[in-house]
Formats: C-alpha cells, structure tokens, sequence
C-alpha cells in the first residue's frame, strides 16, 4: 500500500494501516492532521481527543470534530466496539496510567494504534551509559522538565500487550522518517505498533 508522503513519515505509515470508509478515534490527535488527511483521501469518519488548546483550535480549522478533554479521565463517554480504530501517537509516555489507556483504547475500538519514543534505541542507551539521561529527536526534553513519565522500548511494549490479551498485527520501527528493518530495538528511535483482541 502506498504511503501518502505529505504526511509526517509517522503519520503516514498509520494512514498506510488504516482502512477506507472506517471509523477513527484519535486520541491525543493535536491539530487534527491525520484525522483531516483520513478524510480526505480515505472517507474516514470520527473524532479527535485533545487537551492543548491551541490542538483543539487546530482541529476546528481543520474541520475535524474533536473533543477537549484529558485523556487521564478515561473514555467512558465512548461506546465498546464504536470505533474500527484508536489511535494514540506519542502520546503514552507522557500519560500516568498506561495500562488503563491500553484496556480503553481495546474497549471502544477493534485496533488499537500506538506510537513511542523507542527508549531502547542505540543513542539512548549510550547516553545512559554515560551517567546522563538521554537527550534525542523523539525524546528532546531535559530529566526536570520532561513530560516523559513512562519511557518503555519496543520489547517492553510488546510485553504489555501480551500480557492484556493483545494480538500484534502490524509492528515497526522508524528513525529519522526512515523504516528500520534490522535489530529494530536497538536501531529504530520511534516504535509503531497495530495491535487487536486475542
């Protein structure tokens, strides 16, 4: 399938995964840039969940229907089984309770769609050894005043959603926009993960 490239690379692989005419929650979704995208190219309905203001004024000018609200206080206004489609991109590892967001994003949608600073890429993991806490293009925050509260690597996330009864459908890594196919855990800075119900 081909990926649409006026996209940012991250984004563009997750339109790639999402099927025309389909239903999409996009939480944390910023301005709405994918959402509108879905739409346009691939009569995706739905909404967006954001907290920043300035996502939410975003959205609107983009037509996209979004919802302001944090994400810490659940989905309970959503259905199960109302949407094909969740998505939560870049999102998790600012958030303080991860695995409820996982046990939400399975109750309102058939897929589950996240993405995350790879922790265990390479650079990380020399800074780390270098007594310093790393410092990188997915992970840009000084320690004191990050928003990065539960860093993880691709094998960490895997290991959370086996042990929620996921299935993984789809899974890559990425750095630099680029798809990275060879020791991805340790070579790949952003991790993308499509997973469903066992």
């Amino acid at each position: 399938m081909s990926i649409p490239n006026e996209l940012r690379p991250d984004l563009a692989r997750i339109a790639s995964w999402i099927a025309p005419g389909t239903r999409v929650l996009d939480l944390g979704c910023g301005d709405g840039e994918l959402l509108a995208h879905l739409h346009e190219h691939k009569q995706v309905s739905g909404y967006g969940v954001e907290i920043d203001m300035a996502g939410v004024i975003g959205c609107v000018a983009r037509g996209v229907n979004v919802i302001q609200r944090d994400l810490e206080s659940g989905l309970a206004g959503f259905e199960a089984n109302s949407f094909d489609y969740v998505v939560l991109s870049l999102t998790i590892q600012s958030m303080r309770h991860v695995k409820a967001i996982i046990d939400e994003m399975l109750r309102v949608g058939r897929t589950g769609i996240v993405t995350f600073p790879n922790f265990g890429y390479w650079e990380n993991r020399y800074q780390l050894a270098l007594g310093r806490m790393p410092v990188s293009e997915t992970i840009p925050y000084q320690w004191y005043n990050t928003p990065n509260i539960h860093l993880c690597t691709l094998n960490d996330f895997d290991a959370l959603l086996s042990s929620h009864g996921a299935r993984i459908t789809s899974q890559m890594v990425m750095h630099q926009g680029q798809r990275i196919t060879f020791l991805p855990n340790l070579l790949g800075s952003l991790a993308l993960v499509r997973f469903e119900h066992q």
